[in-house]
């Protein structure tokens, strides 16, 4: 996986948005917010455009680079994917939008579900001057996603842990319901998120889904506690993010878990890497995740091309032939 950062149009406008306002005000607004949600909570939270901010400053570039690098895994075994419409289901500030749009430039139709006034409000401004968003949709009732119109891609990064358990049987079955060709899901790399994410993929695989990636394989997941699977994606941290964060170094690791799900079976699928590989001076050894289970594979440094090969093998890679 590659280490994506924003946009450089989206890092102006939000530096742009910052100025005039005190750092130690967002700073205090973005370190409530995150307790909020790191208790539980959601995004009630965010009442304000400051809030707004402050959330995005702090978010936007970890969620950014989870849905980039999601959506550049499931690309690279089906390059010729390109969607005309996405469905951002909770999508907040529009941060899987703007993934989706760098990712793909045939998407042309942007429709944005989310309850809070404040994250649209900023969505609608940070994709003003996009040639493709500046013409998206903004809906504020989760409700509107029985009557948004079914899309080529639905990303859903960062909610179903928001949903009440009883209800995220139904809302899967609403999100796959206008799902035309693929449904992107992203949850938070916890035991707890990689459990919505397995069951989610359960649930619609028995209603007829298709596992894209990571997995490469519709069957059930071969992990068991406390092993789950996920992912990390290293990212630069923007100046402001620094100084609002009060952090010291210039990059920080996003750990989250995903999965793409199809209508129709993946032509390919590849073995993928699950945890970081041991490169040693003898071999690489690496736990791949493949169609016939966990599996532990070694390459001898004897073998110069294919250990010149694993010694470039990182975690979340999918490997092909």
């Amino acid at each position: 996986m590659s280490a994506p950062e924003l946009p450089a149009d989206l890092r102006s406008s939000l530096e742009a948005k910052l100025q005039g306002l005190a750092r130690d005000e967002i700073a205090a607004r973005a370190a409530l917010i995150s307790k909020t949600y790191r208790d539980g909570g959601n995004s009630r939270v965010i009442a304000t455009q400051t809030d707004a901010l402050a959330y995005a400053l702090v978010r936007m570039p970890a969620t950014y680079a989870a849905v980039t690098a999601s959506l550049g895994a499931f690309g690279e075994l089906k390059p010729d994917f390109a969607p005309d419409s996405l469905l951002d289901v909770g999508a907040g500030p529009g941060t899987a939008s703007w993934a989706a749009a760098e990712t793909f430039s045939s998407l042309e139709r942007f429709t944005l579900l989310d309850i809070n006034a404040a994250l649209q409000t900023l969505a609608l401004e940070l994709g003003r001057n996009h040639p493709r968003l500046a013409a998206m949709t903004c809906r504020r009732d989760i409700h509107a996603l029985d009557e948004a119109e079914p899309a080529d891609l639905v990303i859903a990064s960062y909610l179903i842990g928001e949903v009440g358990k009883p209800e995220r049987r139904t809302f899967a079955e609403r999100l796959w319901a206008k799902t035309r060709d693929t449904l992107l899901v992203v949850e938070p790399g916890t035991p707890a998120g990689y459990a919505r994410v397995i069951e989610l993929r359960a649930q619609l695989i028995a209603d007829g889904a298709h596992v894209a990636a990571p997995c490469p394989h519709d069957g059930q997941c071969p992990l068991s506690a406390p092993d789950w699977c996920h992912f990390a994606q290293r990212l630069p941290r923007l100046r402001a993010h620094i100084q609002i964060k009060g952090a010291e170094l210039p990059f920080e690791d996003e750990k989250f878990s995903y999965v793409v799900l199809t209508r129709e079976p993946p032509l390919k699928r590849s073995p993928r890497v699950l945890a970081p590989p041991v490169v040693g001076k003898v071999e690489v050894s690496a736990k791949l995740c493949t169609a016939n289970g966990v599996e532990v594979t070694k390459v001898a440094r004897r073998d110069k091309a294919a250990y010149a090969k694993a010694r470039r093998w990182r975690w979340g890679d999918g490997l092909s032939d």
